[in-house]
């Protein structure tokens, strides 16, 4: 995504579902996926009783989650039996709370934001990944939306894609992706500022190798082209930078955020977390705090059952997409889906199809 980020986050009380080895001599590939989990039970045995059951409940305590299903209700697309798995990954931009209004460039802004968004495809087999950036500034229509106080919010036309977050809450987000799409979600995951910076603080940093030189003023981000080492607040301006690349829109930054994204995911994957128990809590802690979760997923059981059953996805294979959009005729600042790019490019995900070559070109490229 200790939770006042999450302005429209909401627990709404977990469900009962939400309940509680590697072999011998084989390949390090194998042991990769159990190391997050291990790890937290290793620290927990560690810590003896009443403290391991004070540790796990603190971590699973940290995790906020929102009812999404009672809030959209059976209006949803049908879950296909080839369709994998369809996560909606957030990056809050919400300035509520001290570290979120500084990390944010500080300045009186209520509300929050979905300041990124990305359609996460993962196929049966869990094999490799497709992840499908949606442009914050995407005109889309909004549906018929209820809130988490129960009041309906009507649907309206030409709505910029990053202000559902701010004006209805995160289950209409999902809707408006699920409309958009015809896509079927199945987990929704939002991170806030401060809790990606603290992530990356408590992994050590990543490594990116910057395409070009970046000097931008307003998010602080000063980089020469070539291999940096970014620490937390650094890697938030490298996700956030939008006037120092391309032609200074929500476009040019996407590169970078899905560049950063595979580089994030592999250097969790090459941690040593079972050789450092200490460092795997203080991970799991940073993670959990800044997170918000569908239901389902909740709880501190459930986020290591379903990081552990996506074991066999490689980051370094993962494909990386920008919705096909245009610039909006009406408004050069605000671009829409570009036909028929978007539709096959859903299509494609909904059948869990390989994905043309033509749906991956975008007319408005940011340049």
């Amino acid at each position: 995504m200790s939770h006042d980020a999450m302005s429209q986050g909401t627990r709404e009380g977990r469900s009962a579902s939400h309940g509680g080895g590697r072999k011998r001599g084989g390949p390090r590939k194998r042991r990769r996926g159990l190391k997050i989990t291990l790890s937290i039970l290793l620290v927990l045995l560690l810590a003896g009783g009443g403290t391991a059951y004070w540790l796990y409940s603190r971590l699973d305590g940290n995790i906020q989650g929102v009812n999404i299903d009672r809030a959209l209700g059976e209006d949803r697309p049908e879950k296909l039996p080839t369709s994998g798995q369809n996560l909606l990954v957030l990056g809050s931009d919400s300035r509520a709370g001290a570290e979120n209004k500084e990390l944010g460039g500080g300045g009186d802004v209520s509300g929050a934001r979905s300041d990124t968004a990305m359609v996460v495809h993962i196929p049966e087999g869990r094999s490799k990944a497709v992840a499908v950036s949606i442009p914050r500034d995407t005109l889309v229509t909004r549906p018929e939306c209820t809130k988490a106080d129960g009041s309906t919010v009507p649907s309206a036309n030409r709505v910029m894609f990053n202000s559902v977050y701010s004006q209805v809450g995160p289950a209409c987000v999902v809707k408006t992706v699920e409309k958009m799409s015809e896509v079927r979600i199945d987990h929704y995951l939002e991170i806030n500022f401060a809790g990606f910076k603290d992530l990356v603080d408590a992994i050590g940093g990543v490594t990116i190798d910057v395409p070009q030189d970046i000097h931008d003023k307003s998010s602080g981000l000063d980089l020469t082209k070539g291999t940096h080492r970014l620490d937390g607040t650094e890697s938030l301006a490298y996700v956030r930078t939008r006037h120092g690349v391309g032609d200074g829109s929500d476009l040019g930054r996407i590169g970078l955020q899905q560049q950063f994204l595979l580089a994030l995911l592999s250097e969790v994957k090459s941690q040593d977390l079972l050789g450092s128990p200490t460092k795997s809590y203080k991970i799991a802690s940073s993670a959990t705090k800044s997170l918000t979760t569908d239901e389902e997923l909740a709880s501190l059981k459930s986020l290591a059952e379903f990081g552990r059953s996506m074991n066999g996805v490689d980051p370094g294979t993962m494909e990386t997409i920008m919705l096909p959009v245009a610039y909006d005729k009406q408004d050069r600042n605000r671009v829409v889906a570009a036909q028929p790019q978007a539709d096959d490019l859903w299509k494609a995900i909904r059948e869990d199809a390989t994905i043309p070559e033509s749906a991956k070109k975008s007319p408005a490229t940011g340049g």
